[in-house]
């Protein structure tokens, strides 16, 4: 669950931003990003503190230890500037991250519609490194019209203001999930 015996996270409904969408996506109700997560999943843990994750499971990031109490740095070594050995390095990881199932995340497979209302879930294990393939997909794809036709004038993930943090979240999550794969704590993206 989310925690909630050992005090690091509750169990709460999800609320929706009631905030427009803006202009540049005319439509609504038709996307299930529009009011993400709520087509898929109702309920999310708050975490309490320092933790994070989907179960509070986690430290925030920049932080460490038991209690997630202690303050961790990382140093990102500009990509010209690693050695041949922390190439490799970071090639074999991803190439880990290729072959490896995540344990904790799936994807989905279909629509919201296509799920019947969520009476027909579909949804897919995916290995670590395709789950950020299809994270990035997902928020930037085109937007799928009742009618069935496609409108392609939309980019959630790169002509909206969420586009710095977005990618932010997108690359720490990134980077910790091939810390998990790899048991080293001490990896970053160049």
């Amino acid at each position: 669950s989310c925690g909630e015996v050992s005090g690091r996270g509750v169990c709460q409904d999800v609320v929706p931003s009631n905030s427009p969408v803006g202009a540049q996506f005319p439509f609504s109700g038709i996307d299930d990003r529009e009011n993400w997560p709520i087509v898929f999943y109702n309920r999310t843990c708050q975490c309490q503190g320092n933790f994070m994750g989907y179960n509070c499971g986690e430290c925030r990031f920049g932080y460490t230890g038991p209690n997630c109490t202690v303050r961790r740095n990382m140093i990102r070594k500009e990509i010209f500037r690693m050695t041949m050995a922390e190439k490799d390095k970071l090639i074999a990881y991803l190439n880990l991250a290729k072959r490896t199932i995540s344990p904790d995340y799936v994807i989905t497979t279909g629509t919201y519609e296509q799920m019947n209302n969520g009476s027909n879930p579909m949804f897919a294990d995916i290995n670590v490194y395709d789950l950020f393939v299809w994270l990035h997909y997902y928020a930037s794809r085109d937007a799928f019209l009742e009618d069935g036709s496609v409108w392609a004038n939309i980019d959630f993930a790169h002509e909206a203001p969420g586009f710095l943090p977005w990618h932010r979240f997108f690359l720490l999550l990134w980077e910790r999930e091939i810390q998990k794969v790899t048991g080293d704590d001490n990896f970053t993206i160049p």
